[in-house]
């Protein structure tokens, strides 16, 4: 329980100090040019960007708890034997770190206006993440084939959950990503489309490092 919260802790904190290093130097009290309604938000705190901090609060909590779980069962059950982790999962975490690079990289072209560079980011990071959830697919059908089914171990069954679990926020964002992608074919320029690529990139970011904690958790138990 302890680590979840650590966890939880960690990434609000860093959200937090996302959002508060964007309004650190706003002072909604002062009076602005005559005519001129002041502003009550800054201008970094844009409804799409505090819907994402929303959602990935909650996503957060969901990611804790199921760790939260992970740990209990592991501690509370004398039939829990530790499943080897399949090597493959070295060379899909390292398609999922390329993946959120060339999200980075698109955002970048999407704020210098560089529609190239932008479609080949887009184009790249979307095919990273699918080759990552191609990899964790045959993970899990190595381990079934290897007689390391779902119901046979607690630890089968929590890996399954929690690589699947992530997996399927991988995939909800490339729903968003396909968006991006079809609007910037469609004629969008990078301006119109910078806000959801923004959103897809810091998405990545995210679920990169809660990636990394499964990893570690996984490698370590």
């Amino acid at each position: 329980m302890t680590v979840s919260l650590v966890f939880l802790a960690v990434l609000m904190a860093a959200f937090g100090g996302w959002l508060f290093s964007h309004s650190i130097n706003v002072r909604p009290w002062e009076a602005q040019a005559a005519g001129v309604e002041s502003r009550q938000m800054p201008r970094a705190a844009t409804a799409p960007r505090v819907g994402l901090a929303v959602f990935l609060a909650v996503v957060t909590s969901l990611f804790a708890l199921t760790i939260s779980a992970y740990l209990m069962r592991q501690e509370m059950a004398h039939d829990w034997r530790p499943l080897a982790v399949p090597g493959l999962l070295w060379w899909n975490s390292a398609c999922l770190v390329l993946g959120s690079v060339a999200l980075q990289l698109a955002w970048r072209a999407a704020r210098h206006e560089q529609p190239a560079r932008l479609l080949r980011g887009l184009l790249a990071g979307g095919g990273l993440t699918i080759a990552f959830i191609l990899g964790q697919a045959l993970a899990w059908w190595q381990l079934q084939a290897a007689g390391h089914y779902l119901a046979a171990n607690p630890a089968n069954a929590f890996f399954f959950l929690l690589t699947a679990l992530h997996a399927v926020h991988l995939l909800g964002g490339l729903f968003v990503w396909s968006r991006c992608l079809f609007r910037l074919q469609q004629g969008a320029t990078p301006g119109a489309i910078r806000q959801s690529v923004e959103l897809c990139a810091l998405y990545w970011h995210f679920l990169l490092v809660v990636w990394g904690i499964l990893f570690v958790l996984l490698l370590r138990t």
